[in-house]
């Protein structure tokens, strides 16, 4: 009975210890089981175990499961692709335990190791610090697979753009510690490879001439070290198989198709072939042309500024100009969101296509805020006044190109950028000037020489913002053995905050001329006023005292009437159009100006000079710019006085006739000296194109014809001189830099057949 009694408490207490387990069990089984139900275990703690660089408060960041918020298995998957999307994590784990009635949600986090060292291996062609430079990884980055072979891809890119089409770039990682891995970078360049000739197969239409022109992709020639063409690229092939396809679609072909090109290398592995096939389709030209949802302007407005017809072949560039023509017809009359979608119905049959031009006015908005930022230094009021858009304004496409070109046009700013913002609701246009001031203060230099000055210096310093109020101060100054010449302006384009410019200034000068010298000293005052957009006026005022002394015996009569000291007082109005979009480096526009000059306001001397100076800019292939300029100039003495000498045409030099002296194309008296003339006329014809658009570098040939004449002296054309030549123009960091070789192509007794000249501070 004893024993019976012994065992049945033995059995009691295993029975008890298994049905505890059992519900333990049971409870946990309930917790993983049922994760999705809303109903499940509360989450009464979170942990986030195994962190060391990554703060645990950064991961917890991202996870969306909550203490107090039943658990759900379903977050904590999403929770774990979050934290695998972060980045830094090699593996995460999750364990829950019973913890308060609730569970205990932990997150097990194993971070990537640390890059510990980046290194190149194989690398000939290129030093490890220049591959460096095109990579974005670096010691004590995340040890992150996608990001070391991005990486690589990069250096892939790199070597294919300089040639070396066969280079392939392994990224080996060493583990160095738990905590680190060492990554370099295998690379295998192989031979350079270039493209020894490219073949054009199905162009009928087209020829192979003109489908080369749309590529930039090149076959290797005589100057492709300089040009850095005849490298395959494989980005840039793409683009060019879209630019050949737009060549045929403006030429009607809408259904050409241009395949990917074919790659043959040569036996030496080092030259490219490739292949490019044409279907050209049949051509289409232009059927029916019709308007919809126009309301604001009639069809007969909007037919007006369309080139394409009827009838004519169908050209996709030309009708995106004509819509861009349209666009800015609305756009300029405050329709800021007006659209234009061309619906373009295709009839394979009569191989015509119909075009209809859908019209989205949407509403007239006008000029809301007008936020200026990015000034430090130069006052609000000096943006705001060349903006030609005010608040309240209706908005224009075209006076906000005009305001970007203004603002430009100061030279205050190293960048302009003008960000409309609409209100859709208010129908208004903020507009978001950002700019980028630069230093306005420069130093100029120059040189050149002459039969008559040798060699000379010039020197200017400007102040073109002083204060920040737009002020225009400059200090120039001429050196050479025989010339000493000081000049000191101040210019205020805005004067008291009218929109008038006014100028005054002194100077001093003096001249050591073979037969006489000359010294001179005075002072100006003039107004300035814009009549219109583009049409500005000036007035100055000049009173010189001139002097001159040390005459020669075997001087000239001319100049033997000249000694002694006189003075001039004069009015100097003129008046110009400038419509050129830069005045330092224009590529469209004119410039027309006329500049008289009457002395006899008192003084002694009595004389007129008029100047006509016209320079028209043309846009031209590949953003190069062709312009003509030409000049005409009259000046003579009245009421019984002779024109001063100092008075006279001076032609030759780098700002009129290049190639020769200064003063060289003229009059010459009966001692040799170069005395200038009563008129002038000068042409110059100029070609610029670009060399290195990064530095704003620019190349230009150039062709001059031109001379000073005596007022006894009959015109002939055998008179006038020519040159032609070649320069460069950098836009640099100290101003406009100009340097320039000009071959004299008739040079007459004891004048040089070129020169070299340069200066900075100012473009032809």
């Amino acid at each position: 009975m004893t024993g019976i009694k012994a065992f049945a408490k033995k059995t009691s207490g295993i029975g008890i210890l298994l049905t505890a387990l059992f519900l333990l069990i049971s409870s946990l089984s309930a917790c993983i089981s049922d994760v999705s139900a809303e109903d499940g275990p509360i989450i009464n703690a979170l942990e986030i175990r195994g962190t060391r660089r990554v703060d645990s408060e950064t991961a917890a960041v991202r996870i969306k499961s909550r203490t107090g918020e039943p658990f759900s298995k379903i977050t904590v998957q999403e929770d774990i692709k979050r934290l695998y999307a972060f980045g830094y994590f090699d593996d995460i784990s999750v364990e829950i335990e019973p913890f308060e009635g609730g569970v205990r949600l932990i997150f097990i986090i194993t971070e990537k190791p640390l890059i510990n060292s980046v290194d190149f291996q194989g690398n000939e062609e290129y030093e490890a610090k220049d591959l460096r430079e095109k990579i974005a990884i670096n010691a004590g980055a995340i040890a992150s697979l996608p990001l070391i072979s991005d990486n690589a891809e990069k250096l892939v890119s790199y070597y294919q753009s300089e040639g070396y089409w066969l280079v392939s770039v392994l990224p080996v990682i060493r583990e160095v510690s738990k905590d680190s891995v060492a990554l370099t970078y295998q690379i295998t360049e192989g031979p350079k490879v270039v493209i020894k000739d490219i073949i054009i197969e199905g162009n009928k239409a087209v020829s192979r001439r003109e489908i080369m022109k749309a590529m930039k992709t090149k076959e290797r020639g005589l100057f492709s070290f300089i040009t850095g063409s005849g490298i395959y690229q494989r980005d840039q092939i793409r683009a060019d198989l879209e630019n050949i396809k737009e060549v045929y679609q403006n030429k009607g072909f809408l259904y050409a198709a241009v395949s990917e090109p074919e790659l043959s290398l040569s036996p030496d592995r080092k030259k490219l072939s490739l292949k490019i096939s044409v279907s050209e389709g049949d051509q289409y030209k232009i059927g029916g042309l019709r308007l919809s949802g126009n309301k604001a302007f009639p069809d007969d407005r909007i037919y007006k500024d369309l080139k394409i017809v009827s009838g004519q072949i169908f050209d996709r560039s030309a009708l995106r100009a004509d819509i861009d023509r349209v666009l800015d017809l609305y756009m300029d009359n405050g329709y800021a969101q007006a659209d234009i979608n061309p619906l373009i119905d295709i009839n394979t049959g009569d191989k015509v296509a119909n075009i209809t031009l859908s019209v989205t006015e949407g509403e007239i908005f006008r000029v809301g805020r007008i936020d200026v930022s990015g000034n430090t230094k130069t006052r609000d009021k000096v943006v705001r006044r060349e903006m030609r858009l005010d608040e309240g304004d209706v908005f224009s496409r075209k006076l906000l190109k005009r305001s970007y070109q203004r603002l430009g046009n100061l030279n205050y700013f190293e960048t302009v950028d003008i960000s409309p913002s609409p209100r859709i609701k208010e129908k208004l246009m903020d507009l978001d000037v950002k700019i980028k001031e630069k230093m306005t203060g420069m130093l100029s230099v120059g040189g050149g020489y002459s039969s008559v000055d040798k060699f000379m210096v010039m020197g200017e310093v400007t102040q073109g913002n002083l204060f920040g109020k737009g002020y225009a101060l400059k200090l120039k100054a001429d050196l050479s053995s025989r010339r000493t010449n000081y000049n000191i302006s101040l210019r205020d384009p805005w004067f008291m905050d009218k929109p008038l410019s006014a100028t005054v200034g002194l100077f001093r000068e003096t001249f050591e001329y073979p037969d006489y010298d000359k010294k001179s000293a005075g002072g100006l005052i003039g107004l300035g006023k814009e009549f219109t957009e583009y049409v500005s006026g000036n007035v100055t005022y000049n009173l010189e005292s001139v002097e001159i002394t040390d005459v020669s015996d075997s001087a000239s009569t001319l100049i033997k009437e000249q000694v002694g000291k006189k003075l001039t007082s004069s009015i100097s109005p003129s008046i110009s159009m400038d419509t050129r979009d830069s005045y330092l480096d224009p590529t469209s526009g004119y410039r027309h100006a006329l500049y008289t000059t009457f002395a006899g306001l008192g003084g002694d001397n009595y004389f007129a000079k008029g100047l006509v100076d016209s320079v028209w800019y043309f846009p031209f292939k590949w953003r190069t710019t062709f312009d003509v300029r030409g000049r005409l100039g009259y000046a003579d003495g009245f009421a019984g006085r002779e024109l001063p000498l100092y008075e006279r045409f001076c032609v030759g030099g780098i700002s009129t006739i290049r190639g020769i002296g200064f003063c060289e194309a003229g009059p010459i008296d009966e001692q040799g000296e170069k005395i200038g003339g009563n008129y002038e006329m000068i042409f110059n014809t100029e070609y610029i194109f670009p060399i290195i658009d990064d530095i704003h570098l620019k190349g230009v040939v150039f062709f001059d014809y031109g001379s000073a004449f005596d007022k006894n002296e009959k015109f002939s054309m055998d008179k006038m001189r020519q040159t032609a030549g070649f320069g460069f123009r950098w836009m640099s960091p100290f101003g406009p830099l100009r340097l320039e070789m000009g071959f004299n192509l008739d040079p007459k007794e004891n004048e040089d057949s070129s020169k070299l000249e340069f200066s900075i501070g100012g473009f032809f």
